[in-house]
């Protein structure tokens, strides 16, 4: 079910000013990776609301963070173009986004090509409100079915699955145990940091060994 931006639902009902009600989503939440895990600069991953209290163990391992509420996929790609003209943007990016509004295929197909060959952009499922898969985790998957070279699966959604302790009551915002188990995950996109991989290096009949690991 496509799902409108909490906030601009909240302002459509209620009449408040669109920058009002936008206040109450926060401002960036951000932290820099505490070493540098990667040849070149340290990977970016960007997120929205359920990542904020994970900005810091984020950090902690080795990415730079960049986390707003209410953020949607739009707002993270203009992000990285800005960072791709200032020559500020990383061998690996993670898209952890999906909270608001939709993700589409062409969405993802956009930020690939602006991130070009020699990148690769890891792609976070995200549940829905309450838990559970929707069509953004179908669309992601999907996505990197099609271009594993470039693009690489971290299956939160499947990987989450069982886990209610790992959330607040909404089962989409992040409990500290959560906070833990989101970090995993995340790290499975640091060995993609290093060289993009080749054209062809995965096999069409490789499987992850792990919900949170693309194929190497």
């Amino acid at each position: 079910m496509k799902r409108l931006a909490p906030i601009a639902c909240i302002a459509a009902i209620v009449g408040v000013a669109p920058a009002t009600a936008g206040a109450a989503c926060g401002g960036v939440e951000s932290a820099t990776a505490k070493e540098n895990v990667a040849k070149g600069k340290p990977p970016l991953v960007i997120g929205d609301s359920v990542m904020i209290l994970a900005v810091k163990p984020l950090a902690e391992i080795g990415f730079n963070v960049n986390a707003r509420g209410c953020r949607m996929w739009a707002e993270g790609h203009e992000l990285l173009a800005k960072r791709k003209r200032q020559g500020r943007l990383a061998k690996l990016v993670v898209m952890a986004l999906g909270a608001n509004w939709v993700i589409r295929r062409e969405d993802i197909g956009r930020t690939r090509r602006l991130l070009g060959p020699k990148r690769v952009l890891a792609l976070v499922t995200p549940r829905e409100s309450g838990g559970g898969s929707g069509s953004d985790a179908g669309n992601i998957r999907a996505a990197t079915r099609a271009h594993p070279h470039r693009l690489k699966l971290l299956d939160w959604v499947r990987f989450s699955s069982g886990h209610a302790g790992w959330f607040s009551g909404d089962g989409l915002h992040l409990s500290w145990a959560g906070v833990a188990a989101y970090v995993r995950c995340l790290r499975r996109a640091l060995r993609f940091a290093g060289d993009p991989p080749r054209r062809g290096a995965v096999s069409a009949g490789a499987r992850p060994r792990h919900p949170c690991a693309s194929p190497s």
